[in-house]
């Protein structure tokens, strides 16, 4: 079931749409840029991933929300369960990329942004490993070349590294694995990327069973093999458990300076780094959005000294989808 909400000028949330999608599972529902119109794309434990428009008519109170919605594509390249869908950076094109069960990342692109219903599938990456989440970089510097980062729940113990970052190579036109997390080896529910602006260097966020967040410092290009992929300089600069169970969502806001994790516990946590680099939480909200009394103060992580301040709470999953009217 998909269902869509709307928030008003007062405030106040309500559903537009809601309508029945997939014959399996919906594990992940998100937006296109708005530039590309109201458009978002769905997965599923039914192999498949699907992109849907919003139509703009005439039709009274009564009916008003209610077959907005068509889905323009059913992509059907997977033969597993598809565990994550994302949009590309807009400045990408509108780009979408899907991953499976089976460790296969697939780039479709729609070379017509007015007709949704042709998308051509550009680039397949077999990543050895079950996928379970990815994340563009959503830099739109030139000296940066386009980046998905790819997280894995598989537990297999041949299988270490459970983040690997592929690279777009100009000379080979395919994607190829850059870099490997090799102290990410549980398994990974989600993976984001914080958006740049203006740094010269990644900061991606892992979810697992607790909250990391690495930096990405590419090297010199002196030091890197002429015409090959991006090496990067790869460090830990925040490790909380504070969840005490497993987090299952990882989000940044859009200046990528406070993340937001949601984990088992039924909390969303918030954290923030202060101007000596050092992460700590800002604040905890319950499932209702209420706020946790005192909660700014905990969680405290120091970079330097690799030293943490336990606490507790978190959690949200499902497939629904909301925006603000304007």
């Amino acid at each position: 079931m998909f269902i869509v909400w709307d928030k008003s000028e007062n405030g106040d949330w309500h559903c537009t749409a809601s309508w029945k999608t997939h014959s399996g599972s919906v594990w992940r529902v998100t937006w296109a840029h708005p530039e590309f119109g109201q458009v978002l794309a769905s997965c599923s434990f039914d192999r498949t991933a699907a992109v849907w428009e919003e139509i703009v008519g005439e039709s009274n109170d009564k009916l008003r929300g209610q077959s907005h919605w068509v889905k323009r594509t059913t992509l059907v390249d997977s033969r597993t369960s598809v565990t994550d869908v994302k949009f590309a950076p807009k400045h990408m094109g509108l780009m979408l990329a899907t991953c499976s069960a089976d460790g296969v990342v697939r780039i479709y692109e729609a070379p017509d942004v007015m007709n949704l219903s042709q998308w051509s599938l550009q680039h397949e990456i077999s990543c050895k490993l079950s996928c379970s989440c990815i994340s563009w970089n959503p830099s739109s510097s030139r000296a940066h070349s386009p980046m998905i980062a790819v997280g894995s729940d598989d537990n297999s113990p041949n299988i270490l590294a459970k983040v690997q970052i592929y690279e777009y190579n100009e000379n080979t036109r395919k994607y190829a694995k850059a870099e490997a997390l090799m102290t990410v080896t549980d398994p990974v529910h989600d993976i984001a990327f914080a958006p740049n602006l203006g740094r010269s260097f990644h900061i991606l966020a892992v979810a697992t069973k607790d909250v990391r967040i690495f930096t990405l410092k590419p090297l010199r290009k002196e030091l890197t093999s002429s015409g090959g992929l991006t090496k990067f300089e790869i460090h830990i600069v925040a490790q909380f458990d504070n969840h005490n169970s497993q987090v299952w969502r990882v989000s940044w806001n859009i200046t990528g300076t406070v993340l937001a994790s949601s984990g088992d516990d039924g909390c969303v946590r918030l954290w923030k780094a202060n101007y000596m680099d050092n992460w700590k939480c800002t604040g905890i909200l319950k499932g209702n959005g209420s706020p946790v009394n005192g909660s700014s103060q905990q969680g405290i992580f120091n970079a330097s000294l690799g030293s943490a301040n336990t606490s507790l709470q978190n959690s949200l999953n499902g497939s629904s989808a909301s925006r603000k009217q304007s």
